[in-house]
């Protein structure tokens, strides 16, 4: 069996993580610092955690399953432990992309995300149905990256993310520059703050009178119907109306220089921010 440490195995994250590791072909070794997450653990999966050295004793793979601002501390405060060939696993391209990894040219660094249950989806199951994040019971797809490594340890790497994540469909092969541009550039630079702007712009028109269940039903029945066109899920076009006033409202809403979202010195920006 595969052996892997498991940082913040009782963490938000790193349940999720251990939850679906259990019954996997690979050994887990589960370290959690707080007593909060170790009983969690316990009660709810029936793992004890281990100390840190004996989870790293003779480990092929450690996955960082903490905030992007510990990913830095805890990295160096293992470094030490690490054998050569050790494959890191992190869930996120922020603290890679910043180079808060140690400068350890022998270790594999392997970067992992999830792109979340896909919002026009085949699910019927009700549990699959309300599993908006992914890992649990809904089908998504996922991204990953070998930062640093052999072309061998991908092929490992990608096996563990597809157990972390599952149930997987797609599996997407990019670089961590990429997946900067994913996200934070893409997912939330971008996509949620639209998304907040669509629920602000959503909150007016109830302030203006419209009855909130009336405003709510009508702003998700259109982002179905439009983003289904919009993202050629299904062959359609706009009514003259409607793409007169996206020629209109547009420039009332988005600066000309928008784009500047993904040039490298802002991304490096936004990172430095997350972590």
């Amino acid at each position: 069996m595969t052996s892997i440490a498991l940082f913040g195995a009782g963490g938000k994250m790193g349940y999720r993580l251990a939850s679906n590791f259990k019954g996997s072909r690979f050994d887990v070794r589960h370290v959690e610092l707080s007593e909060a997450g170790r009983e969690r653990l316990k009660n709810g999966l029936g793992f004890d955690c281990v100390p840190q050295d004996e989870a790293l004793r003779g480990a092929e793979v450690v996955i960082l399953a903490v905030p992007d601002t510990a990913i830095g501390k805890v990295a160096a405060g293992i470094e030490k432990d690490l054998a050569p060939g050790t494959i890191v696993v992190v869930l996120d391209a922020a603290a890679p992309f910043a180079g808060h990894l140690p400068d350890r040219p022998d270790l594999t660094y392997f970067v992992t995300h999830p792109c979340h249950p896909p919002i026009f989806n085949d699910e019927t199951d009700p549990a699959a149905k309300r599993d908006f994040f992914g890992g649990v019971a809904a089908k998504q797809h996922i991204v990953s990256s070998l930062m640093q490594g052999p072309e061998a340890h991908y092929a490992l790497g990608e096996e563990v993310a597809k157990v972390i994540w599952a149930p997987v469909m797609r599996s997407h092969r990019v670089t961590v520059e990429q997946m900067a541009l994913l996200e934070p550039g893409l997912s939330e630079t971008v996509c949620a703050s639209l998304l907040v702007v669509m629920r602000e712009a959503m909150d007016e028109v109830v302030r203006r009178g419209v009855p909130k269940e009336a405003a709510r039903d009508f702003l998700l029945g259109h982002m179905n119907v439009l983003g289904s066109v919009i993202f050629e899920e299904t062959p359609g076009v706009f009514s003259d109306a409607c793409n007169k006033a996206i020629e209109f409202g547009k420039p009332m809403l988005m600066r000309d220089d928008w784009r500047r979202v993904f040039e490298p010195d802002e991304l490096a920006a936004s990172i430095r921010r997350i972590t």
